[in-house]
Protein backbone atom coordinates (compact mmCIF):
# COMPACT_ATOMS: atom_id res chain seq x y z
CA UNK A 1 0.00 0.00 0.00
CA UNK A 2 2.57 2.43 0.40
CA UNK A 3 3.47 2.84 -3.54
CA UNK A 4 -0.14 2.73 -4.16
CA UNK A 5 -0.93 4.95 -6.94
CA UNK A 6 -3.22 7.71 -5.80
CA UNK A 7 -5.24 9.54 -8.63
CA UNK A 8 -5.88 13.94 -7.49
CA UNK A 9 -8.66 15.90 -8.94
CA UNK A 10 -8.46 19.73 -8.23
CA UNK A 11 -11.76 21.85 -7.54
CA UNK A 12 -10.95 25.21 -8.84
CA UNK A 13 -8.75 26.41 -11.67
CA UNK A 14 -6.97 29.66 -10.09
CA UNK A 15 -3.24 30.60 -8.84
CA UNK A 16 -3.03 28.51 -6.24
CA UNK A 17 -4.53 25.40 -8.05
CA UNK A 18 -1.16 26.04 -10.60
CA UNK A 19 0.91 25.81 -7.70
CA UNK A 20 -0.18 22.89 -6.22
CA UNK A 21 -0.37 20.83 -9.62
CA UNK A 22 2.94 22.11 -10.33
CA UNK A 23 3.94 20.20 -6.94
CA UNK A 24 1.90 17.29 -7.47
CA UNK A 25 3.53 16.67 -10.44
CA UNK A 26 6.88 16.49 -8.86
CA UNK A 27 5.77 13.52 -6.14
CA UNK A 28 6.11 9.73 -7.25
CA UNK A 29 3.06 7.52 -7.41
CA UNK A 30 0.44 10.15 -7.58
CA UNK A 31 -0.95 11.33 -10.51
CA UNK A 32 -3.19 14.59 -11.79
CA UNK A 33 -6.16 12.76 -12.47
CA UNK A 34 -8.68 15.46 -13.19
CA UNK A 35 -9.54 19.13 -13.05
CA UNK A 36 -12.92 20.75 -12.89
CA UNK A 37 -13.65 24.39 -13.10
CA UNK A 38 -17.35 26.26 -13.21
CA UNK A 39 -15.85 26.39 -17.12
CA UNK A 40 -15.04 23.55 -19.20
CA UNK A 41 -12.44 26.05 -21.44
CA UNK A 42 -10.38 26.83 -18.00
CA UNK A 43 -10.63 23.36 -17.05
CA UNK A 44 -9.00 22.43 -20.31
CA UNK A 45 -6.48 24.24 -20.49
CA UNK A 46 -5.16 24.07 -16.82
CA UNK A 47 -5.40 20.12 -18.05
CA UNK A 48 -3.40 20.55 -20.86
CA UNK A 49 -0.82 22.83 -19.23
CA UNK A 50 -0.49 19.98 -16.00
CA UNK A 51 -1.23 17.10 -18.13
CA UNK A 52 -4.02 16.00 -16.37
CA UNK A 53 -6.29 13.01 -18.04
CA UNK A 54 -9.26 14.82 -17.71
CA UNK A 55 -10.89 18.20 -17.69
CA UNK A 56 -14.90 18.89 -15.67
CA UNK A 57 -17.40 21.47 -16.72
CA UNK A 58 -18.63 20.70 -13.13
CA UNK A 59 -17.69 20.22 -9.31
CA UNK A 60 -20.23 17.12 -9.26
CA UNK A 61 -18.83 15.45 -12.68
CA UNK A 62 -15.10 15.44 -10.64
CA UNK A 63 -16.37 14.06 -6.93
CA UNK A 64 -18.74 11.54 -8.69
CA UNK A 65 -15.91 10.13 -10.94
CA UNK A 66 -14.78 6.35 -10.28
CA UNK A 67 -11.40 6.95 -11.20
CA UNK A 68 -10.40 10.06 -8.54
CA UNK A 69 -9.24 9.02 -4.92
CA UNK A 70 -8.38 12.36 -3.42
CA UNK A 71 -9.83 16.16 -4.02
CA UNK A 72 -8.17 19.26 -3.16
CA UNK A 73 -10.09 21.98 -2.79
CA UNK A 74 -8.71 25.33 -4.25
CA UNK A 75 -12.19 27.32 -4.65
CA UNK A 76 -12.79 30.72 -2.59
CA UNK A 77 -13.47 30.21 0.92
CA UNK A 78 -17.21 31.02 1.26
CA UNK A 79 -17.43 27.54 -0.84
CA UNK A 80 -15.27 25.04 1.07
CA UNK A 81 -18.00 23.68 3.19
CA UNK A 82 -20.12 22.68 0.09
CA UNK A 83 -17.25 21.92 -1.91
CA UNK A 84 -15.97 19.16 0.64
CA UNK A 85 -19.13 17.89 1.68
CA UNK A 86 -19.86 17.04 -2.40
CA UNK A 87 -16.75 15.15 -2.26
CA UNK A 88 -16.79 13.54 1.40
CA UNK A 89 -20.43 12.50 -0.04
CA UNK A 90 -18.94 10.53 -3.01
CA UNK A 91 -16.38 8.90 -0.56
CA UNK A 92 -13.44 10.82 -1.73
CA UNK A 93 -10.66 11.88 0.41
CA UNK A 94 -10.88 15.70 0.63
CA UNK A 95 -7.54 18.32 1.00
CA UNK A 96 -9.25 21.58 1.43
CA UNK A 97 -7.27 24.76 1.30
CA UNK A 98 -7.21 26.97 4.30
CA UNK A 99 -9.22 28.11 5.97
CA UNK A 100 -10.74 25.19 6.43
CA UNK A 101 -14.22 27.10 5.82
CA UNK A 102 -15.81 30.43 6.88
CA UNK A 103 -16.45 29.83 10.49
CA UNK A 104 -16.43 26.71 13.47
CA UNK A 105 -20.27 25.73 12.60
CA UNK A 106 -19.01 24.83 9.08
CA UNK A 107 -15.94 23.21 10.06
CA UNK A 108 -17.70 20.84 12.69
CA UNK A 109 -19.78 20.03 9.99
CA UNK A 110 -17.79 19.08 7.23
CA UNK A 111 -15.45 17.33 10.35
CA UNK A 112 -19.15 15.33 10.88
CA UNK A 113 -19.34 14.39 7.55
CA UNK A 114 -15.69 12.83 7.26
CA UNK A 115 -16.51 10.66 10.21
CA UNK A 116 -19.84 9.77 9.20
CA UNK A 117 -18.00 8.46 5.59
CA UNK A 118 -15.32 7.33 7.03
CA UNK A 119 -13.45 9.57 4.67
CA UNK A 120 -9.94 11.59 4.68
CA UNK A 121 -10.45 14.53 5.45
CA UNK A 122 -7.56 17.47 6.20
CA UNK A 123 -7.22 21.16 6.01
CA UNK A 124 -4.39 22.51 3.43
CA UNK A 125 -2.52 24.94 5.69
CA UNK A 126 0.73 23.71 3.97
CA UNK A 127 2.90 26.14 6.78
CA UNK A 128 2.49 22.93 9.29
CA UNK A 129 4.29 20.50 7.27
CA UNK A 130 7.15 22.65 5.80
CA UNK A 131 10.90 21.39 7.53
CA UNK A 132 11.96 25.06 8.70
CA UNK A 133 8.52 25.34 10.48
CA UNK A 134 8.99 22.34 12.28
CA UNK A 135 12.00 22.81 13.38
CA UNK A 136 11.78 25.92 14.71
CA UNK A 137 8.60 24.01 16.83
CA UNK A 138 10.53 22.14 17.88
CA UNK A 139 13.62 24.07 19.04
CA UNK A 140 10.53 26.20 21.07
CA UNK A 141 9.20 22.94 23.03
CA UNK A 142 12.42 22.39 23.76
CA UNK A 143 13.05 25.57 25.20
CA UNK A 144 16.22 26.13 23.30
CA UNK A 145 17.03 29.62 23.94
CA UNK A 146 14.00 29.23 27.57
CA UNK A 147 10.95 30.29 27.24
CA UNK A 148 8.90 32.83 24.39
CA UNK A 149 9.11 36.23 25.82
CA UNK A 150 7.27 38.12 22.64
CA UNK A 151 6.07 36.61 19.15
CA UNK A 152 6.18 39.06 16.25
CA UNK A 153 4.41 37.66 13.36
CA UNK A 154 3.34 39.68 10.22
CA UNK A 155 2.10 39.44 6.83
CA UNK A 156 1.69 41.99 4.32
CA UNK A 157 1.20 42.92 0.79
CA UNK A 158 -0.02 45.16 -1.36
CA UNK A 159 -2.50 44.97 -4.54
CA UNK A 160 -4.59 47.63 -6.06
CA UNK A 161 -8.84 47.90 -4.76
CA UNK A 162 -10.82 45.66 -6.89
CA UNK A 163 -14.38 45.18 -6.20
CA UNK A 164 -14.29 42.26 -9.18
CA UNK A 165 -11.35 40.44 -7.08
CA UNK A 166 -12.33 38.02 -4.38
CA UNK A 167 -9.29 39.14 -2.18
CA UNK A 168 -11.89 42.62 -1.64
CA UNK A 169 -15.52 40.73 -1.79
CA UNK A 170 -16.51 40.08 1.46
CA UNK A 171 -19.19 37.82 0.26
CA UNK A 172 -16.73 35.25 -0.19
CA UNK A 173 -14.74 35.31 2.84
CA UNK A 174 -11.93 38.34 1.16
CA UNK A 175 -10.37 40.55 3.42
CA UNK A 176 -6.39 40.56 5.23
CA UNK A 177 -7.87 37.97 8.16
CA UNK A 178 -8.39 34.96 6.38
CA UNK A 179 -6.73 35.17 3.44
CA UNK A 180 -3.12 36.03 5.31
CA UNK A 181 -4.14 36.78 8.44
CA UNK A 182 -4.45 33.47 9.30
CA UNK A 183 -1.01 32.75 9.17
CA UNK A 184 0.64 34.89 11.84
CA UNK A 185 -2.41 33.43 14.15
CA UNK A 186 -1.13 29.75 12.93
CA UNK A 187 2.78 30.99 14.33
CA UNK A 188 1.28 31.59 18.02
CA UNK A 189 -1.26 29.18 18.26
CA UNK A 190 1.31 26.71 16.87
CA UNK A 191 4.17 28.04 19.47
CA UNK A 192 2.62 29.52 22.13
CA UNK A 193 -1.32 27.50 22.22
CA UNK A 194 -4.13 29.32 22.92
CA UNK A 195 -3.88 32.96 24.57
CA UNK A 196 -5.31 33.99 27.69
CA UNK A 197 -7.06 37.75 26.19
CA UNK A 198 -7.31 38.97 22.87
CA UNK A 199 -7.14 41.97 21.61
CA UNK A 200 -7.96 43.28 17.61
CA UNK A 201 -8.87 46.18 15.83
CA UNK A 202 -9.33 46.32 12.32
CA UNK A 203 -9.26 49.18 9.35
CA UNK A 204 -11.59 48.02 6.30
CA UNK A 205 -12.34 48.34 2.47
CA UNK A 206 -15.27 50.43 0.93
CA UNK A 207 -16.57 46.84 0.30
CA UNK A 208 -16.72 45.77 3.98
CA UNK A 209 -13.59 43.70 3.80
CA UNK A 210 -11.17 44.08 6.33
CA UNK A 211 -8.11 45.80 4.76
CA UNK A 212 -5.59 45.80 8.11
CA UNK A 213 -6.33 43.49 11.20
CA UNK A 214 -3.96 44.26 13.96
CA UNK A 215 -3.65 41.82 16.89
CA UNK A 216 -2.53 40.90 20.32
CA UNK A 217 -2.73 37.75 21.63
CA UNK A 218 -1.98 37.81 25.59
CA UNK A 219 -0.41 34.95 27.22
CA UNK A 220 0.81 34.27 31.03
CA UNK A 221 4.33 35.02 30.46
CA UNK A 222 4.49 36.11 26.92
CA UNK A 223 2.57 38.12 23.95
CA UNK A 224 1.84 37.55 19.98
CA UNK A 225 1.78 40.88 18.54
CA UNK A 226 0.40 39.98 14.94
CA UNK A 227 -0.45 41.71 11.76
CA UNK A 228 -2.27 41.05 8.23
CA UNK A 229 -2.43 44.04 6.09
CA UNK A 230 -3.48 44.23 1.96
CA UNK A 231 -1.98 48.08 2.16
CA UNK A 232 1.17 47.49 2.04
CA UNK A 233 4.36 45.15 2.01
CA UNK A 234 5.76 43.64 5.19
CA UNK A 235 8.70 41.96 6.12
CA UNK A 236 6.49 39.06 6.61
CA UNK A 237 8.57 37.50 9.53
CA UNK A 238 8.20 35.39 12.64
CA UNK A 239 10.39 36.59 15.09
CA UNK A 240 10.35 34.38 18.64
CA UNK A 241 12.31 36.36 21.36
CA UNK A 242 13.07 34.26 24.15
CA UNK A 243 15.10 34.35 27.52
CA UNK A 244 18.04 33.50 25.94
CA UNK A 245 17.92 34.79 22.56
CA UNK A 246 16.16 35.01 19.29
CA UNK A 247 14.56 33.02 16.64
CA UNK A 248 14.08 34.26 13.37
CA UNK A 249 11.56 32.93 10.35
CA UNK A 250 12.89 34.98 7.38
CA UNK A 251 10.67 37.10 4.83
CA UNK A 252 7.61 35.07 3.79
CA UNK A 253 7.85 32.79 7.12
CA UNK A 254 4.60 31.24 5.99
CA UNK A 255 6.57 29.24 2.92
CA UNK A 256 9.92 27.61 2.35
CA UNK A 257 12.22 30.02 4.00
CA UNK A 258 15.34 30.16 6.33
CA UNK A 259 15.59 30.28 9.81
CA UNK A 260 18.17 32.81 11.92
CA UNK A 261 19.04 31.47 15.81
CA UNK A 262 20.35 34.72 17.58
CA UNK A 263 21.91 33.59 21.30
CA UNK A 264 22.43 35.96 23.50
CA UNK A 265 25.54 37.60 23.04
CA UNK A 266 24.52 38.41 19.56
CA UNK A 267 26.19 35.14 17.50
CA UNK A 268 23.86 34.62 14.46
CA UNK A 269 24.16 31.15 12.38
CA UNK A 270 21.60 30.54 10.06
CA UNK A 271 19.54 27.40 8.38
CA UNK A 272 19.08 26.67 5.08
CA UNK A 273 16.53 24.08 4.28
CA UNK A 274 17.34 23.62 0.51
CA UNK A 275 13.60 23.91 -0.75
CA UNK A 276 13.57 22.04 -4.35
CA UNK A 277 9.73 22.36 -4.55
CA UNK A 278 7.11 25.38 -4.18
CA UNK A 279 6.35 23.70 -0.95
CA UNK A 280 2.85 22.08 -1.15
CA UNK A 281 4.68 18.88 -2.15
CA UNK A 282 5.40 18.46 1.94
CA UNK A 283 1.41 18.22 2.86
CA UNK A 284 0.67 16.30 -0.63
CA UNK A 285 3.22 13.31 0.33
CA UNK A 286 1.80 13.26 4.20
CA UNK A 287 -1.84 13.42 2.65
CA UNK A 288 -1.15 10.43 0.34
CA UNK A 289 -0.09 8.47 3.35
CA UNK A 290 -2.51 8.93 5.40
CA UNK A 291 -4.90 8.07 2.30
CA UNK A 292 -2.54 4.90 1.85
CA UNK A 293 -3.15 4.21 5.07
CA UNK A 294 -6.09 4.38 5.77
CA UNK A 295 -6.63 7.16 8.31
CA UNK A 296 -9.35 9.70 8.22
CA UNK A 297 -7.76 12.44 10.38
CA UNK A 298 -4.01 14.19 9.81
CA UNK A 299 -2.03 14.06 13.19
CA UNK A 300 -0.58 17.04 12.01
CA UNK A 301 -2.87 18.98 11.30
CA UNK A 302 -5.81 17.10 13.19
CA UNK A 303 -9.22 18.54 13.53
CA UNK A 304 -8.87 20.20 17.08
CA UNK A 305 -6.08 22.11 15.54
CA UNK A 306 -8.52 23.28 12.78
CA UNK A 307 -10.81 23.81 15.12
CA UNK A 308 -8.81 25.86 17.23
CA UNK A 309 -7.28 27.68 14.73
CA UNK A 310 -10.81 28.92 12.75
CA UNK A 311 -12.61 29.46 16.59
CA UNK A 312 -9.51 31.86 16.80
CA UNK A 313 -10.19 33.53 13.93
CA UNK A 314 -14.09 33.89 14.86
CA UNK A 315 -13.16 35.58 17.85
CA UNK A 316 -11.40 38.03 16.07
CA UNK A 317 -13.74 38.59 13.85
CA UNK A 318 -16.47 39.38 16.33
CA UNK A 319 -13.82 41.69 18.22
CA UNK A 320 -13.36 44.02 14.82
CA UNK A 321 -17.04 43.67 13.98
CA UNK A 322 -16.82 41.41 10.62
CA UNK A 323 -19.31 39.32 9.44
CA UNK A 324 -19.50 37.76 5.78
CA UNK A 325 -23.36 37.92 5.51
Amino acid sequence: MKSKMINWGIIGAGKIASKFATDLNTIPNCNLFGIASRSLEKAEDFANEFDADKAYGSYEALASDPNIDAIYIATPHSFHKTHSILCLNHKKAVLCEKPFAMDLDEVNEMIKVSKAHNTLLMEALWTAFLPHFQYVVKLLNENHFGKIIKLEADFGFFTPYDESSRLFDKSVGGGSLLDIGIYPVFAALSTLGKPKKIQADATFFKSGADSECNMVFQYEIAKAILKSTLLGKTNTEAIFHCENGTIKINGQFHQPSTVTLIDEHGNSELKDFNYSTIGYSYEIEHFNQLLRDGKIESDIMTFERSRQLIKTLDEIRSLIGLNYQ
